[in-house]
């Protein structure tokens, strides 16, 4: 296995996986709604992350929730369906998420 390659952007380590998966997300207008560490329309990524730490389902829920949508766990305002997203980016939107804590 190749060792990660980590990329030091103000004065952080930072993972180029995880660059490409901020990227993903922006490029399936995520960004839009959500913030990695604060409240826009839906919650803070890393507020996800906390909630569903320890949870051996999570990727695999998040992932649904980022396709099909969701409404209620996180106020009155729902999360619309994501045409745009396939099953393979939902995973990997899901998994980035989930490493925000």
């Amino acid at each position: 296995m190749r060792p990660a390659l980590l990329i030091i952007l103000a004065g952080s380590l930072i993972s180029a996986h995880a660059l490409a998966d901020q990227a993903l997300a922006k490029a399936k207008n995520c960004l839009s709604c959500h913030a990695v560490d604060k409240k826009i329309v839906g919650p803070a990524y890393q507020e996800v992350a906390r909630k569903y730490a320890g949870q051996k389902d999570a990727a695999d829920k998040l992932a649904s929730k980022i396709m099909k949508g969701g409404a209620g766990v996180w106020g009155v305002i729902p999360m619309p369906v994501n045409s745009q997203v396939s099953e393979a980016e939902a995973k990997r939107l899901a998994n980035w998420v989930l490493s925000l804590k």
